[in-house]
């Protein structure tokens, strides 16, 4: 069972980037976040944090392992995807239950940038839908 995921939060840990054999194919590659999705309400003195959630946020895509230098520990996000029920065992195998996003999408929303630097675009017969 899965549902769409639409957020915005705070990466809370060095992205962990992950690759995975895919026989004679090229292999699969995983980024993952660790994100945490607040929900501020305002307040007298600015914004207060009321009922905010930890997820772990799993990017499949071929340019995964760029990308973990891309994304930083404390950048704010805005991910998009699918929520998914993950069941695991842990260390003393007991069953676990907890919830994952599947991201389409994860964009970095311009809070603490200084600067960004494009690079230019290699020609090819790729929209950029494509990519």
């Amino acid at each position: 069972m899965s549902t769409h995921f639409y957020g915005e939060g705070n990466i809370g840990s060095a992205p962990e980037y992950r690759e995975f054999n895919n026989g004679n194919d090229e292999p699969r590659r995983l980024l993952r976040l660790n994100v945490y999705f607040d929900n501020p309400i305002p307040a007298k003195e600015g914004f207060e944090d009321r009922g905010g959630f930890w997820a772990p946020v799993e990017l499949w895509h071929r340019d995964a392992e760029h990308w973990q230098t891309l994304y930083q520990k404390g950048m704010r996000v805005l991910v998009e995807g699918r929520t998914v029920r993950d069941e695991w065992e842990d260390a003393e195998e007991n069953e676990r239950v907890t919830f994952k996003i599947e991201a389409r999408r994860v964009g970095i929303l311009p809070y603490r940038i200084e600067q960004v630097t494009l690079v230019p675009r290699e020609p090819s017969g790729e929209s950029p839908a494509d990519e």
